[in-house]
């Protein structure tokens, strides 16, 4: 599977995410908080934030195969939780802040400088105009059978291995054919406007940010109980 390799020590990141967490429960740890985050937008270069956004959403996904497969066992009511939030997370973050940028900044710049990508970037514009609708047609899928029951499961996991299989391919394309070209044709001036843009993404399960306040309960729902290789549940 794609990206497996690419996740890295994920039990670090996840240890760092929960200090953030603690952190960010007193002041100072805040204002630590604030001034870790400032230095390390700093630091990425937009073109590392965007693979290690995609490392951190190939660890989710994998995360989700890997609850799905072994189901809901006796705490069904942790399954969905932990499943909603996963879902939740992806229409959030990817979904809201990652793809846009990318549609935006990166693909309608790099086919005027290299038009050989343009079938490439056609196929991923049309993966981006699809994959939010999907996004939450699997929570509603997921809905129905937390309140309907298991004659609902096997239409949850079959879109959720399409949409999982799908997500890993998209993000391989980008990485393969798109990025390359970004950083042979972009100027300076160029790669400094995305890496003012995509550090503002700021997503905590890169591991290099604490999460925002209002999302504190999420991320630590999702890193606390969801499986290997995003959490230590």
């Amino acid at each position: 599977m794609p990206y497996c390799s690419s996740v890295g020590n994920r039990e670090a990141l996840n240890a760092y995410f929960l200090t953030c967490v603690r952190a960010s429960n007193d002041i100072n740890g805040q204002s630590e908080s604030h001034h870790f985050r400032k230095r390390i937008m700093q630091a990425l270069s937009a073109l590392q934030i965007i693979r290690d956004e995609h490392a951190s959403l190939a660890a989710m996904l994998q995360s989700m195969r890997l609850m799905v497969q072994m189901g809901p066992s006796d705490d069904t009511r942790k399954f969905f939780d932990v499943l909603r939030g996963m879902l939740f997370y992806i229409d959030e973050f990817p979904e809201r802040l990652h793809h846009p940028k990318e549609s935006n900044l990166l693909f309608s710049k790099i086919v005027k400088l290299a038009p050989q990508v343009m079938g490439a970037v056609d196929k991923l514009e049309r993966d981006h105009m699809s994959s939010e609708k999907a996004a939450r047609d699997l929570q509603h899928l997921l809905l129905s059978w937390e309140l309907l029951g298991p004659s609902r499961r096997t239409a949850f996991e079959e879109a959720i291995y399409k949409y999982i299989d799908f997500y890993l391919e998209h993000m391989s394309l980008e990485e393969s054919i798109i990025l390359p070209e970004v950083e042979r044709c972009f100027s300076a001036q160029d790669k400094l406007m995305l890496d003012e843009a995509f550090a503002e993404n700021a997503d905590p399960l890169t591991g290099h940010y604490p999460p925002a306040q209002e999302f504190e309960k999420l991320f630590s729902m999702v890193v606390t109980r969801a499986p290997s290789p995003i959490g230590l549940g």
